[in-house]
């Protein structure tokens, strides 16, 4: 075959298979229990690789090291002449450890989709050192037909890109929290009307160019040195996890979620979502 396979059915290779397979990429969707697959448009599920090699693997199983190689060295047992693309959609693993045991990591990236995959228009590309250029290429052409625009980190940090811009905020959130000095509410209504609404129009270096410069460099010498620096993870927020409150999963997180809400939640997000999305594209 020529298109995808993607290894892992849960909720992100679902929405992964379904950005291939609207764009009329052939797609299959390998899932231990395929039976329980609902029907998704233009996938085909199945419980083992097909006989034919696809131009890329991806990888979404859960975060476990050697069951992320398990797949990729099934992989490369599987289509051995045809060598292709293997892509691991892992979000704290370390790229370098998945593919140690592999025979061409030249052929291995990581590709991390963002939640919900199947509405946002942008993964990101991680290389290891062994990655070359035309693997990165051949990623990068097969997420255009999908519609995808990506990002590229050129050295396997951990996190990646978006990651740890992400998680760089959330730590300063977090500790503003602990502290005593802001509420959830309160840094969700900052992250929604402030800092989201400019970086949708601009981005988060280019504002700082619009805004003028000179006074972002000197506030820097004040603030940065302020900052929340702890090398550890905040000590409340990993509490949460020991009392099982994960969000709307479970019905309390930083919010309380009654049923009807958690629910609903999800799905009225992405559905805000895509309306903004649709809305930036217009312009």
């Amino acid at each position: 075959m020529t298109g995808v396979v993607i290894v892992g059915a849960g909720v992100m290779g679902r929405a992964i298979a379904k950005t291939f397979g609207a764009s009329g990429i052939q797609t299959v969707l390998v899932s231990r229990s395929p039976d329980r697959i609902d029907e998704i448009p233009g996938v085909r599920v199945s419980g083992d690789f097909p006989a034919d090699a696809p131009d890329m693997v991806i990888e979404a199983v859960p975060e476990t090291l050697e069951l992320k190689r398990k797949v990729f060295l099934n992989a490369e047992a599987s289509w051995p002449e045809a060598a292709p693309v293997l892509a691991s959609n892992t979000s704290g693993l370390d790229l370098t450890e998945i593919a140690a045991p592999l025979s061409r990591p030249d052929r291995f990236l990581g590709l991390h989709y963002f939640h919900p995959a199947d509405r946002l228009p942008l993964a990101e590309l991680i290389r290891i050192p062994e990655t070359s250029p035309e693997t990165l290429e051949e990623a990068r052409e097969l997420l255009g037909r999908s519609g995808r625009d990506c990002v590229v980190m050129a050295s396997p940090l951990p996190g990646g890109l978006v990651n740890r811009l992400q998680h760089a905020i959330l730590h300063e959130a977090y500790d503003l929290m602990s502290r005593g000095l802001a509420t959830p509410e309160d840094i969700d209504k900052a992250a929604r009307w402030l800092l989201g609404p400019r970086m949708c129009v601009a981005g988060l270096l280019r504002q700082k160019d619009l805004g003028g410069l000179r006074g972002h460099i000197l506030a820097q010498r004040t603030i940065v040195p302020d900052l929340c620096h702890d090398a550890r993870p905040n000590a409340d927020v990993q509490a949460m996890l020991e009392r099982d409150e994960l969000g709307v999963a479970s019905g309390q997180g930083f919010y309380t979620w009654h049923e009807d809400d958690a629910r609903s939640a999800p799905a009225e997000a992405a559905d805000r979502l895509q309306a903004l999305l649709s809305f930036m594209e217009s312009q």
